[in-house]
């Protein structure tokens, strides 16, 4: 039996991890960690423990403590600033990791950082400013127009993201976020009005393992959001494209030719309809994994789609089934979901199956 602890486990990334993991035929002994002391509660794992917040003083020898009571044996960090610190600091934790190397984690983690490498190997990229004062919103509308995106250097979930018609508008909402006393950077960048896209791929050694792309279509509560992203789709599709596939690949392996892990890369089309990467999340599965983990059982894949499960193989130095590289699902699989409601998997007009957990 696998021994397997997911951190972030109470929250929706983590729930959908664990949940791909029970899906899996074989048995595996789940434990959740979670630094919100209510949310813990959701985690659905045979043990769960409240944690320190990742940055916070004792998080690593926390963690370590509940590796060693529970007898773990690999370990699955799932927020960001925790893919972060555990990258950091895995020589310092007592079971293994399966991450992409320290330095990729990080380029990963820093969009200025990661568009200036993609710019530089011709992979497409949304045009990038570096935001120091109002001068480089100035020079931002001079060179992509109106209107420019605006958002947090580093972060998740279009974390202090906005669409800005004028320079009031930019500025303003940097101001907002300054006055709140936080001290995040910010990055402008071109306008991408066409669709928002997710390509999910495994990676073993620099060797794609397999992958699947889905285009977001709405959001959960978008309105609540000035730029109508929320970090979680409420309805999302399965799509095959090989540019999407191809620009994907290619941001992935310009950061690092010998990625190891989970890559989850966002992408927005231009006004051409291109495909440009906005970003990848780096070690962590995107929101909704058990939309393909569902689908994958449902449509009688087997485990071709459930890649929690051969992300957890491939920690344990399994073999898993030679599989496409690309489009492991067919197109046009639907996946509905909202608050406190079981999601759907629809395909043509037809509801496949229910999640129930």
């Amino acid at each position: 039996m696998k021994r397997i602890l997911c951190t972030g486990a109470g929250g929706p990334a983590g729930i959908n991890f664990t949940m791909s993991l029970r899906a899996a035929s074989e048995e595996m002994f789940l434990v959740g960690t979670d630094s919100n002391e209510y949310f813990v509660n959701l985690a659905i794992t045979n043990q769960k423990y409240q944690v320190p917040k990742a940055k916070d003083d004792g998080y690593i020898d926390r963690l370590n403590e509940i590796i060693r009571k529970e007898k773990i044996e690999f370990l699955h960090a799932q927020p960001d600033v925790e893919v972060e610190v555990v990258s950091e600091k895995r020589d310092k934790i007592a079971a293994p990791v399966f991450l992409p190397s320290k330095a990729a984690v990080k380029a990963c983690q820093d969009k200025l950082e990661s568009a200036t490498v993609w710019r530089r190997k011709n992979v497409p990229v949304a045009r990038t400013i570096e935001v120091r004062g109002d001068g480089d919103i100035d020079r931002a509308f001079e060179e992509f127009g109106s209107p420019i995106w605006v958002r947090a250097r580093h972060g998740a979930g279009g974390k202090g993201s906005t669409p800005a018609d004028n320079r009031e508008t930019a500025v303003a909402w940097i101001k907002y976020w300054r006055g709140r006393g936080v001290d995040w950077e910010f990055i402008a960048q071109e306008h991408l009005p066409g669709r928002n896209i997710a390509f999910h791929s495994l990676w073993k050694e620099g060797e794609l393992v397999t992958s699947m792309a889905r285009e977001r279509l709405e959001y959960i509560y978008a309105y609540l959001a000035p730029s109508g992203i929320t970090g979680t789709p409420a309805v999302q599709r399965t799509v095959h494209d090989d540019a999407v596939n191809r620009a994907g690949t290619e941001a992935v392996l310009s950061i690092d030719p010998e990625f190891s892990g989970i890559a989850s890369v966002d992408l927005k089309e231009n006004a051409a309809g291109a495909p440009c990467v906005t970003e990848i999340n780096p070690g962590r599965m995107f929101t909704t994994s058990y939309f393909f983990s569902f689908a994958s059982k449902t449509l009688r894949r087997d485990f071709g789609a459930n890649i929690p499960y051969l992300y957890a193989r491939l920690a344990f130095k399994e073999t898993v089934p030679q599989l496409p590289k690309y489009n492991v699902l067919p197109a046009d699989v639907y996946w509905v979901r909202h608050m406190d409601a079981p999601a759907r998997l629809v395909k043509d007009g037809k509801v496949l199956g229910a999640m129930y957990t």
